[in-house]
């Protein structure tokens, strides 16, 4: 029977017994990412600005949920990730094989393919509340980036991950038969309107480039 591990309690030196994995240093990776020609309408402008005003004081004493329900939840709406083709899923459930080892889960949430049940992930997120955590995000993330590889047959998967008010993107990409490497993007504060309106403008790119089979 092959060994299971769940994206919950996984710790870094388990991933490094199933695959290579090695972190890498270049913001180069994120250059076609981070300049998606995105232009926000005056609209958005102005959610962006009323969404600081309301939240700014309160955000670092928000409970986990608070912290979605409030903040995070009106970003990804305000995305819209509802389309024909795919949509975004919340607290859902994926597994995979990755070299003889089963990985499986709930993920926080993804963007995938599908209308009544994800099929094809595209781009995951993990969200945190506002303190440091005691399950490394950054962790659980490349578990479930990795699944996503191996499912898709893809060479590259995107993600990020949440930790109160800072977002982190990460670009996993497969270099060989189990050998992966992975980048990790700058701090976003999302606190600071303009590291706002650059978030939300990474997450269209991820909508109009990346969901694509």
């Amino acid at each position: 029977m092959e060994k299971t591990y769940n994206f919950s309690s996984i710790r870094f030196s388990d991933l490094q017994q199933i695959v290579s994995l090695k972190s890498k240093l270049n913001e180069d990776k994120f250059k076609e990412w981070f300049s998606f020609p995105y232009k926000l309408s005056r609209k958005e402008n102005l959610f962006f600005k009323e969404l600081l005003e309301k939240h700014s004081l309160n955000l670092p004493f928000y409970t986990e949920e608070a912290l979605k329900m409030k903040f995070l939840s009106p970003i990804l709406n305000q995305v819209n990730f509802m389309t024909e083709h795919f949509q975004d899923w919340y607290d859902s459930a994926i597994s995979g094989v990755v070299n003889g080892v089963e990985l499986k889960g709930y993920v926080d949430m993804m963007v995938a393919k599908g209308f009544y049940e994800p099929e094809k992930p595209y781009f995951f997120i993990q969200e945190f509340k506002p303190s440091k955590p005691d399950k490394d995000p950054e962790i659980q993330l490349l578990a479930e980036l990795l699944v996503a590889i191996e499912k898709n047959q893809k060479k590259i998967m995107h993600g990020g991950y949440i930790i109160g008010r800072n977002w982190y993107f990460v670009i996993l990409e497969k270099i060989g038969e189990n050998n992966f490497e992975y980048f990790v993007s700058k701090q976003f504060d999302s606190l600071e309107l303009p590291d706002l309106k650059q978030i939300y403008i990474n997450l269209q790119a991820v909508k109009h480039k990346y969901c694509v089979d």
